[in-house]
């Protein structure tokens, strides 16, 4: 009866200690994998953070390239603005709403008929209009111009500052020399739903951020 119970207290024991290897060796084995999972999840966090600052120094670039390619263009036409958008109905039939106007600045004299684009004093947007009549000061051999809508009844001395007559050299920004049609409508409507610019700025911003390529 006592080598009954001893040889199944022995059984029993080695029993236990096999249960209790199991245990332990599952216990590592989960612990051997949450620890990879960890290595794993910090890796893809390390990979996402580095990708994130590529397309943000992408973006970076691009921004750069789009103000060197416009001051390079600033010095090759000699217009401080060489590209505009035609806002308004003033010089219809000819130009449009929403069309797009290429300008040069050259050095010779502003001559009646040409189309010039100019800023008024007091005024944040500059106008597209036609000259209609030239004026050459004595005193000093410069030409001032008096301009006007094509679709207009008057003259624009209404919209020149108070008293003043005629539109001097450092009033205008360039001579108008090449358009495309509709193109600027995109620009027209971010300036009036200012919201649906930041969306389209927000949207390609996250587009080349996340891009993986």
């Amino acid at each position: 009866m006592l080598k009954v119970s001893f040889f199944f207290f022995l059984r029993c024991g080695f029993r236990n200690l096999n249960q209790r290897e199991k245990k332990t060796s599952k216990g590592r084995g989960r612990e051997r994998k949450m620890g990879w999972i960890g290595e794993t999840m910090d890796s893809i966090r390390s990979l996402q953070i580095r990708q994130v600052l590529n397309q943000a120094v992408s973006l970076g670039m691009i921004v750069t390239s789009a103000l060197i390619i416009w001051k390079g263009l600033m010095c090759i036409t000699g217009s401080e603005s060489p590209v505009v958008v035609v806002l308004s109905g003033s010089m219809e039939p000819g130009f449009k709403r929403g069309d797009i106007l290429f300008l040069h600045m050259s050095k010779d004299p502003i001559r009646a008929g040409e189309i010039v684009v100019f800023n008024v004093d007091g005024r944040e947007i500059p106008i597209v209009h036609r000259v209609i009549k030239v004026h050459e000061r004595q005193d000093t051999g410069e030409v001032d111009v008096l301009t006007k809508g094509d679709n207009n009844f008057g003259d624009d001395r209404l919209l020149y500052a108070h008293g003043q007559l005629w539109l001097q050299k450092h009033h205008i920004m360039g001579r108008a020399v090449g358009f495309l049609p509709y193109v600027g409508w995109v620009t027209i409507i971010m300036t009036e739903k200012p919201i649906i610019k930041y969306v389209l700025i927000g949207a390609l911003g996250l587009l080349v951020i996340t891009s993986k390529e």
